[in-house]
Formats: structure tokens, C-alpha cells, sequence
């Protein structure tokens, strides 16, 4: 294939490939604890170590790690304590971080908010050689705690009252499922970009509990989604020219609305299935 030619292609593939399976893979815990929107608030935050990065003349995507870490670990500590005020102090800490980076990348030697372009929306053109070595090592970290420890975050996503009370340290827990979803949304804002990125946490998972009945099959179906979408729009990023990001989401939504078409006679197949074995029990205990 000639798009294989291209050394910034065969990154961009594998970056792509990466970003489909992680940010489904946490998506799928953050759409059970309704925390759908916590990737957006992240992505914001990393705003300001993007822009750290370029002052300091360092790596952006190290640094939009780190601070996004912070923020995600500041995040779940003020969702932990449940006060009113919660709120208010979550919109501070989103828009201070998107405030705070346009504001240091005008510090930047040469800097401008233009810098910030290729991360906001993602663009397959700059992902480059070290950017690849950072994606791949932040993914492999997501994926060996999004599978490896599924039952333990299956458990607090569900119920953490129930978690605390068999033993599982669910304060660790949800810090680390908190760092997990920071770090994917660095691996993923060279493809998909930092304000797109929430919707490859959230989209490929709806689309998933659409057809499926389970968690585990929930999860798999979201990380094949995700990866089918992320590979496709990077493809057809190079044939169209268009962003990147924007082409993946905007398939990830066709995706969403073909499973949500699919998935209206499968509920009114299951509802007859259903229907059909209660009306045999209920013939079994007349004969009883």
C-alpha cells in the first residue's frame, strides 16, 4: 500500500492503532462511573504542560503527562470529598489549565498559540520518532492496568461501598484510574488532539453497550471500535487532507448511529426470546 511508504504515515498508523485501544479501554470504566466527561477536563489541564514543554524546551508530551497527572489526581481528591463547592472548583482547575497554557506558550521563545494547533485537534503530520516511543510506552502502561486490573475497577465502578467492604483499596483505586485516564489522554492528543479526545473515551463505548450485554463484551467491542475508527480516519486523513481528529470522531459517531440502528430489532428479538421463556416456565409450573 502506498500509504505505508511514508515513515510519518507508519507512525501515525501506530499511533492511531494505540489511541484505539486505550481511550475505549478507560472509557469504558469512566462511562459506568459516569465520569463521561472527565477526559475533556483532563484534556484542558494538559493544555498547560503542552505549553511547559515549549518554554522549558523540553518534550510536550512528558510534560502534558506530568501535569495532567496532577490535574487528574487534584480531580478525583475533589470528587472524593463530595462537597457543594466541588463543582466550582473542577471548572477553575479545567479552564485555569486551558487558560494557564495559552498564557505560557506566548512565554515560549517564538511561541505562539499556533504551536498549540497540532495538539488541540490532533495532526498525523507531526507525530514524530520520540512522540512514538512516549505513546507507546504511556499505552502499554493503560492497557496492563485497564485489563490487568479490570475486575478490581469493574468493582468500584459499580459500587464502591460494596469494594470497600470486601477489601479493595478503593482510595488507590480510583487515583489510579484517574492517572490511567490522564495518561491516555496525552498518548492520544497527536492523532485525535486534546479537545477531541473525550470522545474516543465515550463514543466507542456507547456504541459497544448498544449491541452487547456484559461488561466484558462491552469492553473488547469498544476497543475493537476504537481501533477499526482510529486506523480508518488516519487513512483517510492522508487521502483527504482533513484533520485527524476530526475524521475519527466523526466516525466514531456513523459507528454509534449504525449499532444504535442494529440494535433496535436485537432488543425486540431479545424482548420475544424473553417473553417466550417465561410463557414456558409459566406452562412448566401450570403442569407442576
Amino acid at each position: 500500500m502506498e500509504i505505508l511508504h511514508y515513515a510519518f504515515m507508519q507512525r501515525a498508523l501506530l499511533a492511531a492503532a494505540l489511541v484505539g485501544v486505550t481511550a475505549p479501554a478507560i472509557g469504558t470504566y469512566l462511562v459506568q462511573r459516569r465520569q463521561a466527561v472527565m477526559g475533556d477536563g483532563i484534556g484542558h489541564v494538559a493544555m498547560t504542560g503542552v505549553a511547559l514543554g515549549f518554554l522549558l524546551n523540553t518534550s510536550p508530551v512528558w510534560m502534558a503527562t506530568l501535569v495532567a497527572v496532577v490535574g487528574a489526581v487534584g480531580m478525583e481528591l475533589i470528587r472524593s470529598r463530595g462537597k457543594t463547592s466541588g463543582d466550582i472548583a473542577l471548572a477553575m482547575l479545567f479552564y485555569g489549565g486551558l487558560a494557564g497554557g495559552v498564557m505560557i506558550i506566548n512565554l515560549a521563545p517564538g511561541g505562539s498559540t499556533a504551536n498549540l494547533s497540532s495538539y488541540l485537534f490532533g495532526s498525523i503530520t507531526t507525530v514524530a520518532p520520540e512522540d512514538v516511543t512516549a505513546v507507546v510506552i504511556l499505552a502499554a502502561f493503560v492497557i496492563a492496568v485497564t485489563v490487568g486490573l479490570r475486575r478490581q475497577l469493574f468493582a468500584i465502578s459499580q459500587d464502591e461501598e460494596f469494594a470497600r467492604v470486601t477489601g479493595l483499596p478503593v482510595r488507590a483505586l480510583n487515583l489510579l484510574m484517574a492517572v490511567t485516564a490522564a495518561v491516555t489522554v496525552t498518548v492520544a492528543m497527536r492523532i485525535v488532539g486534546l479537545l477531541l479526545v473525550s470522545a474516543m473515551m465515550v463514543i466507542p463505548v456507547a456504541a459497544a453497550q448498544r449491541v452487547t450485554r456484559g461488561f466484558a463484551a462491552t469492553l473488547s467491542l469498544a476497543m475493537g471500535i476504537g481501533v477499526v475508527v482510529s486506523l480508518s480516519g488516519t487513512a483517510a486523513t492522508y487521502y483527504i487532507d482533513a484533520p485527524s481528529g476530526a475524521t475519527i470522531v466523526l466516525l466514531a459517531i456513523v459507528v454509534f448511529v449504525a449499532t444504535t440502528a442494529l440494535s433496535t430489532p436485537l432488543a425486540r428479538r431479545r424482548a420475544r426470546a424473553a417473553r417466550a421463556a417465561e410463557e414456558v416456565c409459566t406452562r412448566d409450573d401450570v403442569k407442576v
